[in-house]
C-alpha cells in the first residue's frame, strides 16, 4: 500500500499575530491574511486529486482548507490532529513570564523529557499518541491514497519526527509557518518526505506585504 500525505499547517490568526498562546483549548478564526493565505494553497494546489482532507476539531484549520471541501472532496476532523494543549498558557500573551516558562518547557523537550507538561497541558509522549491513532484511522482508508491533512504548528513538528523515525526531542528541525506544505509519501510501513517545507505559494503575498 502507498499513500502521499499532504500536511500543511493553518493559516494565521489574529492570536497569533498579536502573539497570544492559542493550543488545543483556544478555537480562533483566521484573520485576513489567514484567508489570503489559505486562498494562495488552494490555488496552488487545486489541480491535486485529493481523495479526502482531513482537518483537527479547531475552526482554524476547518477555514484553511474550506475551499478544498467547498470543491466537494470528502472531509473528516479528527481529534488526534488537535494541537498539543498549552494548558494554563492558553488566551495569554507570550509575556516575560510565559516566554521563560515555554524555554524552560523547550529546553526539557530538547533534553529528551518528553512526559514534561504545562500545568494542565498536555506531554509530548501524550501528543504522539492522539497522532499515532489519527494516522492508524487515516492509513486504514485504503481508497484514499492521496490526502490533504490540516494541522497545527507544533503537533506537525511532532509528527513528522515520529513518522521518519527521528526523536522527538529534535522537533525544532522542522520548520513551520502558517500554511507551509510538507508532502510525505507512505510505503512499506515506511514514511519519507518528498518535499520539505515548501512556501512557494506565499511568494506573492511576500511581496504584496
Amino acid at each position: 500500500m502507498k499513500k502521499t500525505f499532504y500536511f500543511i499547517r493553518h493559516g494565521q490568526t489574529d492570536l497569533n499575530l498579536r502573539g497570544i498562546v492559542q493550543g488545543r483549548g483556544v478555537n480562533s478564526p483566521l484573520n485576513e491574511m489567514g484567508r489570503k493565505q489559505a486562498e494562495a494553497f488552494f490555488q496552488a494546489y487545486k489541480h491535486v486529486p485529493f481523495d479526502k482532507v482531513y482537518t483537527s476539531t479547531l475552526l482554524r484549520t476547518h477555514e484553511t482548507v474550506a475551499s478544498f471541501i467547498t470543491a466537494g472532496i470528502p472531509t473528516e476532523q479528527l481529534v488526534g490532529l488537535d494541537e498539543i494543549s498549552w494548558g494554563i498558557y492558553e488566551g495569554r500573551e507570550q509575556d516575560e513570564t510565559i516566554m521563560a516558562g515555554f524555554k524552560a518547557l523547550v529546553d526539557q523537550w530538547r533534553n529528551n523529557l518528553l512526559d514534561v507538561a504545562v500545568e494542565n497541558g498536555e506531554s509530548p509522549n501524550a501528543l504522539v499518541i492522539r497522532q499515532q491513532e489519527a494516522m492508524q484511522h487515516m492509513l486504514a482508508q485504503e481508497d484514499e491514497e492521496l490526502v490533504l491533512v490540516c494541522l497545527h504548528g507544533r503537533a506537525l513538528r511532532i509528527l513528522l519526527c515520529h513518522l521518519t523515525e527521528m526523536e522527538v526531542c529534535q522537533m525544532d528541525y522542522f520548520p513551520h509557518t502558517n500554511t507551509a506544505l510538507y508532502i510525505v509519501e507512505y510505503e512499506d510501513g515506511k514514511y519519507r518526505i518528498v518535499d520539505h517545507y515548501n512556501t512557494q505559494h506565499l511568494e506573492d503575498l511576500e511581496l504584496d506585504a
